[in-house]
């Protein structure tokens, strides 16, 4: 197979990425006037968030940095070969996880001590309220998890190089699309249930609102879950995952808890635009192909060397690269996908009044960042600011002639 194979298949990847996220991601919805905290915020209620994360963002910064900075470290240096050699076992498929597993774990013990001082910090303000043992317990799962995941893709990658010398890149990067596949649809029943318990919304009342805003909206819901989030947070919050016979509308009951129902309603009417738009689907569509993509720029850069177990090491913080690369762009498409949620709820509600108290609610309960710096904004940032979402709220209720007044 030429050598210009892999180079031309990622130019027809990366433009059917790009046709994909313009097409699918909704650019613009309605003209906003211009986000102002001051607005719908008291000045405590600033003071607080501005403490909070003058707290918690340099550890928790510190902790991002740690993160990708020990991969590439590692990976590109003689240490990675050196790690791999020192195993001494002479099965590859043995080694790679092995090896991948030890890294997450010096990863994870690396970046311990600020991960304990920012989990302090949200207990200080009230927003965790797990045990040191349930702490530790969902970082163990979370490193197994993710360890299983990169040492799939590893042995796929490295197996089929080994038994591919030229070519390797096409069979791995289809592979590799159906277990992005796999996982997404897999992922509520798989993965979730790892983290939190879930039980049908008991009936009543608000359950059957659900159901009956489910129906209005043409969206197919059995059931409401609840998860046991107040086993850990505080926080509030509600989410739409998988698709097909696998897509739950899940709810914390901490939102059920503390929220007014005519607020929850909203929240509930936000998750169901992402059903209506069949966002997961899509969001996994984008990253089949971005999967897809990465392979065959893999083999494109390193050809037959990935069959070389020894670059195990390389790998890893090339997946480090990449995650860190994509992150603005994922968070792009993702904030406008959350703005069109919040533009769903306000059409099927009609009720622009109780959503900008909604979005103040949450934004003050979770202690959510108001004006975030530019950089942490394109960076971290997968939602609009509450500012940005109160903004929308108004301009909706402008547009349909009424208003919204500030606090």
């Amino acid at each position: 197979m030429s050598k210009w194979a892999p180079r031309l298949t990622a130019l027809v990847l990366a433009a059917a990425l790009v046709v994909v996220i313009v097409t699918t991601t909704p650019w613009h919805l309605i003209d906003l006037p211009t986000p102002d905290p001051a607005l719908d915020f008291t000045q405590a209620e600033i003071a607080r968030q501005q403490a909070f994360r003058a707290e918690l963002l340099p550890w928790s910064t510190t902790s991002w940095v740690l993160s990708v900075l020990v991969p590439l470290v590692i990976g590109f240096s003689p240490l990675g070969r050196r790690l791999y050699d020192a195993l001494r076992i002479s099965r590859w498929y043995v080694a790679v996880p092995l090896l991948i597993a030890g890294l997450g774990l010096l990863t994870s013990i690396i970046t311990l001590p600020t991960d304990i001082l920012a989990e302090r910090i949200l207990r200080e303000y009230g927003l965790s309220v797990q045990g040191w043992g349930l702490w530790a317990r969902d970082r163990a799962v979370n490193w197994l998890l993710v360890a299983l995941a990169i040492t799939a893709i590893a042995v796929c990658l490295i197996g089929l190089a080994r038994r591919r010398r030229t070519g390797w890149w096409l069979p791995a990067a289809i592979v590799t699309a159906l277990l992005v596949l796999g996982v997404s649809f897999a992922y509520p029943v798989l993965v979730e249930p790892r983290f939190n318990n879930f039980t049908s919304m008991p009936a009543g009342p608000q359950r059957d609102d659900f159901l009956r805003l489910a129906a209005e909206d043409g969206v197919p819901v059995e059931d409401v879950l609840v998860a046991d989030a107040s086993r850990r947070t505080t926080a509030l919050n509600a989410y739409v995952s998988g698709f097909g016979s696998t897509r739950r509308l899940v709810v914390y009951d901490t939102l059920l808890k503390e929220t007014p129902p005519a607020q929850t309603r909203l929240v509930v009417a936000h998750e169901l635009g992402h059903a209506a738009e069949d966002d997961v689907l899509h969001g996994t569509l984008i990253g089949v192909l971005g999967a897809a993509f990465a392979v065959v720029l893999l083999g494109a850069l390193l050809g037959a060397r990935m069959a070389d177990p020894r670059r195990t090491a390389a790998l890893l913080a090339l997946i480090a690269i990449g995650t860190t690369v994509s992150g603005p762009v994922q968070n792009l498409v993702s904030r406008r996908i959350e703005a069109r949620a919040d533009y769903h709820s306000l059409r099927l509600t009609n009720d622009p009044q109780n959503f900008v108290a909604m979005e103040h609610n949450l934004a003050v309960t979770n202690i959510s960042g108001l004006t975030p710096s530019r950089w942490r904004y394109w960076m971290f940032a997968s939602h609009p600011t509450a500012p940005e979402r109160i903004a929308m709220g108004r301009a909706w209720a402008a547009a349909h002639g009424s208003s919204v007044p500030s606090r």
